[in-house]
């Protein structure tokens, strides 16, 4: 008796398949010449927005919980990773050991971060968890822009008014300047890196859905009451989950940090947890692979309207109302589906009677 597939096993797979064959047809455009600078400076990026998205989609999607402090978590991710890089680009000049490292102190930073600011976050609902998570997030940017981090033989110097206050000597270097942020950060990220990471980063996601975890979170997002009737411990599942995603953004802001000779705290503002979200609803919520899709088409989107310029944001609104329309409206997608039903059943009929009339 053949065994059938679980029907998330197969969609997971799916995504694994799409995702493949685009990284070999980039590759194979990036080796041949065939891809231009503006968008082989774009890949990157997209596989960081596409970390980006699936991580909060896990919050959204899965938990049923509205968040807007991805680019806090990914601050902290980038922050703290580009300062252990600078420190150690002398003394492990290797990227291969130097690189690992960083995501991985990136994104626990991040993810204690995230455990932290769930415990008394998660006890708050809709709205509400919404403001103090955004609220988070300005907090993160504006410290860090007032930071400033230096040393020398003395050892560490850190101050919230000015570079003058550090007091560094004659050997002193600076490791954050305020809102200058950091520079100097070795320029790891690669787009195999990022998208071996954006590869391992799904597999996490579907894994986590599908295990015994998953569907404990998703029945707290079903109803509450009733999962707590049960026995499950509401605020372990939460704290799991929004620690997981704050360790995917954490992950993401190491990628971003070490794409880019500087960094600045600015970058993270509330505009870049809205766009991010924006990715998650426009995909789908709860879809994984449509996150990964809508972060890629609305990262690129933008870059290919530059020739009509005049009409770009025009342009870029339909498409946002497009895919807005195809992947949330059930109602219309349906109406789509059983229409095209219908048609081909209609085609299919008048196949076999053209056949009938030719015999």
């Amino acid at each position: 008796m053949k065994k059938k597939i679980n029907p998330m096993t197969r969609k997971s797979f799916v995504t694994y398949g799409m995702l493949l064959i685009v990284f070999i047809a980039v590759e194979i455009m990036l080796n041949t010449g065939n891809i231009s600078s503006m968008l082989q400076g774009l890949l990157v990026p997209i596989c960081v927005y596409a970390i980006l998205a699936v991580s909060l989609n896990l919050t959204v999607g899965i938990l049923g919980e509205l968040s807007l402090g991805q680019a806090g978590f990914m601050c902290i991710g980038a922050y703290s990773s580009a300062i252990f890089s600078n420190l150690v680009k002398d003394s492990i000049t290797q990227p291969f050991i130097r690189f690992p490292i960083a995501i991985i102190i990136g994104g626990l930073c991040a993810a204690l971060f995230g455990i932290i600011i769930g415990i008394p976050v998660l006890r708050l609902r809709g709205d509400y968890l919404a403001i103090v998570t955004l609220a988070f997030g300005e907090i993160i940017k504006n410290v860090f822009a007032a930071l400033y981090i230096g040393y020398d033989s003395a050892g560490l110097h850190i101050s919230l008014k000015s570079q003058g206050d550090l007091g560094l000597g004659a050997d002193g270097k600076m490791m954050i300047n305020g809102a200058l942020g950091i520079s100097g950060t070795p320029n790891d990220s690669t787009f195999e890196i990022a998208a071996a990471i954006l590869f391992i980063t799904l597999i996490i996601a579907y894994n986590f859905v599908n295990s015994r975890t998953g569907r404990a979170v998703m029945s707290i997002r079903d109803n509450r009451i009733a999962a707590e009737s049960v026995g499950i411990n509401i605020t372990k599942y939460k704290l799991i989950t929004f620690g997981l995603t704050a360790f995917l953004a954490g992950v993401a802001g190491v990628l971003y940090s070490h794409n880019f000779y500087s960094l600045q705290a600015s970058k993270f503002d509330y505009n870049m947890s809205i766009l991010v979200l924006v990715f998650v609803v426009l995909g789908g919520i709860g879809s994984i692979r449509g996150s990964v899709i809508a972060a890629a088409v609305l990262t690129m989107l933008p870059e290919f309207l530059r020739s009509v310029n005049k009409y770009r944001m025009l342009m870029y609104a339909v498409v946002l109302i497009v895919m807005m329309i195809c992947t949330s409206n059930e109602t219309i997608r349906n109406f789509f589906v059983r229409n095209f039903e219908k048609l081909k059943g209609l085609i299919i009929k008048n196949k076999s009677k053209t056949v009938k009339e030719a015999e």
